[in-house]
């Protein structure tokens, strides 16, 4: 089904990665002084406290000289606690950076008047939902008094006739709720070549040379009114501008797992957005959703090519093909900004932490692909470390794994330990003991390192703008914010296990279907959640017994702990809070316990579409 304007072609080449381009059109990127600062700012103090801590344990270990394993653990150690330490200090320069006035845009105070496109892809999602969003956006866009002009796109990728169906309906019902004269269009594309990398070409070289700008959702994004005119002000009143990024806040979060991740973006996540536009200043990143985009820049200088692939064929699709089109965008001549003060963009995550998971798993693939692509040429520095960012985020893991698999087999400079109990070889003759002490100050440095963004987070609440009474008052904020690490601690050992199955599964050449999201979560059967979680629960029982011999250090217990109790921290992370009156506000934020309107329009719209679906459906019935 095809309900669209006429259409409106646009080039889009497919840019070549082994040379570089610059597009005639844009304006070029000048550099600014203060963003040279706000990066020294940043990154030396994480290369100063990581290079204190690698001289403390190189020093520990040269006491009875250095040998290979001792050195690989040094390695080990320098990777993951840079970007430990990375966060830290970015959280810190937002800290200050939120007690600065916000920075005015560069260009005229009055924007030009844009031709914006809404572009909402879908791929087999709950109708009423994704209509349900559609409609309270284009209803908050008809009481804005702005300049501009907006047109609302579903691009449908969904396979099955029934769901198509569903859909159609969906959308004439969208239609009769908006006003006359709103502009909403639904294509269904017969075959969904290339995902959503090919969905949104294919709108851009049919119909994208009829729009300024292209504000990208993804199919569980909401954003307001006044967010949406925000973002098309900023891209409108900076000419150099390709693509301005917003910080999406999580909503709709029902379940523990859920909770904890809204929480955590709320709370610690104003400090961490604020520092990261800073260093990022105009070049910064794009998180493929909730961000404006200029059409024709995009055009002719984002077309992804396909990588090289050992399986043959026409090469692999790019699939976090978001930081690449950031970097191809400034490669080519535009900046790339990020505005996390635009407040009302809001998203969706995973309700359980299976579901998490999975869309981490295609994230893992996708984000590891980048680190085929940092010898193309024409990258700006920027772009190629928000690219070899994204794949740490994911190498830290098999990194953690290595040293928690090395310090249970050695142990901490006991006689006993796991290697000589069966192999009757002593692998730490001139191995350093590690004293209580020594063991308290590590555990205590790296906990702290850890736990300081949240903390700097949770004290700067107010320069964030939220208020205690919306986060239920000074003990239930208390409360919330002890269940949120309690629950991030116990959680991330099992993560990390996951995280290095991931990265496993792509060196060894899997790669992760294209399956819809499960977005509402639900309950697992026991014997689905034991074979998911079987590696954990064998590597937990397997720490625990050795502890239980006296061979495995007891530092290791609440890892041990975690892992053993994966199975049930699986089925707890699905748990609704919200269904008993003592639970519903715990890890609550302003979006749980005073939803702004766009969120409260939005749950009316979604119940008002799924009421008239389910109408329909019985129609179609009888």
């Amino acid at each position: 089904m095809r309900i669209m304007p006429p259409e409106a072609p646009l080039a889009r080449p497919i840019q070549i990665l082994d040379r570089p381009h610059q597009d005639c059109s844009a304006p070029g990127v000048a550099g600014r002084s203060a963003t040279f600062w706000w990066r020294i700012l940043t990154f030396v103090p994480a290369l100063l406290i990581t290079s204190g801590i690698v001289a403390m344990i190189a020093d520990w270990f040269a006491m009875a000289g250095l040998y290979p394993l001792e050195i690989a653990i040094i390695v080990l150690i320098a990777l993951t606690f840079f970007w430990i330490a990375f966060s830290l200090s970015t959280s810190a320069v937002g800290v200050g950076s939120l007690f600065l006035k916000q920075r005015r845009n560069p260009a005229q105070t009055s924007p030009a008047s844009q031709k914006v496109a809404l572009l909402m892809p879908v791929y087999n999602e709950a109708p009423a939902d994704v209509f349900g969003n559609a409609a309270a956006m284009m209803l908050a866009l008809a009481k804005e008094r702005s300049l501009h002009a907006f047109t609302l796109f579903i691009l449908s990728d969904t396979r099955g006739e029934a769901a198509a169906a569903l859909e159609e309906r969906a959308f004439f019902n969208l239609k009769a709720r908006l006003p006359q004269g709103a502009q909403v269009y639904y294509r269904r594309r017969a075959l969904n070549t290339d995902r959503k990398v090919g969905n949104l070409a294919d709108w851009v070289e049919n119909w994208g040379g009829g729009y300024d700008a292209m504000l990208v959702l993804d199919a569980d994004s909401l954003m307001s009114g006044e967010a949406i005119v925000a973002l098309t002000d900023a891209l409108a009143g900076d000419p150099a501008a390709g693509l301005v990024q917003s910080f999406p806040t999580i909503f709709g979060a029902r379940t523990v797992f859920a909770r904890v991740q809204q929480f955590s973006n709320r709370i610690y996540g104003a400090p961490l957005a604020e520092g990261l536009s800073r260093w990022t200043d105009q070049e910064g990143n794009y998180w493929g959703h909730n961000a404006i985009i200029r059409t024709r820049a995009f055009a002719s200088c984002a077309g992804l090519p396909r990588m090289r692939s050992r399986r043959g064929g026409d090469g692999d699709l790019i699939l976090s093909h978001d930081f690449v089109e950031a970097g191809l965008l400034r490669r080519a001549g535009w900046a790339v900004r990020f505005l996390p003060r635009v407040q009302g963009s809001y998203e969706e995550v995973p309700a359980t932490l299976i579901d998490y998971i999975l869309r981490d798993r295609r994230w893992c693939q996708g984000n590891l692909q980048h680190l085929s692509l940092l010898s193309s040429r024409g990258f700006h520095i920027m772009s190629r470390f928000h690219m070899v960012s994204g794949a740490m985020g994911y190498l830290m893991s098999p990194a953690w794994f290595a040293l928690l698999i090395i310090w249970a087999l050695v142990g901490d400079g006991d006689q006993g330990n796991v290697v000589q109990y069966f192999s009757g070889y002593d692998p730490q003759v001139n191995w350093p003991t590690m004293s209580t002490g020594n063991s308290l100050v590590i555990l205590a440095f790296m906990y702290a390192m850890l736990l300081s963004p949240k903390v700097l987070g949770a004290g700067m609440i107010h320069k964030a703008g939220l208020r205690l009474r919306d986060l239920g008052g000074v003990w239930q904020f208390m409360i919330s914010l002890s269940l949120e690490i309690a629950l991030s601690i116990a959680y991330a050992p099992v993560l990390m296990v996951q995280q290095t199955k991931s990265v496993v599964l792509y060196l060894i050449g899997r790669r992760e279907a294209w399956t819809p999201q499960n977005r509402r979560g639900g309950h697992y059967p026991l014997p689905v959640m034991a074979k998911f979680h079987a590696i954990e629960t064998v590597l937990g029982c397997g720490l625990l017994l050795g502890m239980s011999l006296g061979l495995v250090t007891l530092w290791l217990l609440p890892i041990a702990l975690s892992l053993a109790a994966a199975i049930a921290l699986s089925a707890l992370s699905g748990a609704d809070l919200s269904t008993r009156r003592w639970s519903a506000r715990h890890m609550g934020t302003p979006e749980v316990m005073n939803a702004p309107p766009i969120i409260r329009r939005a749950m009316v719209e979604r119940r008002r579409a799924a009421r008239a679906l389910e109408a329909a459906n019985q129609i179609a019935a009888e």
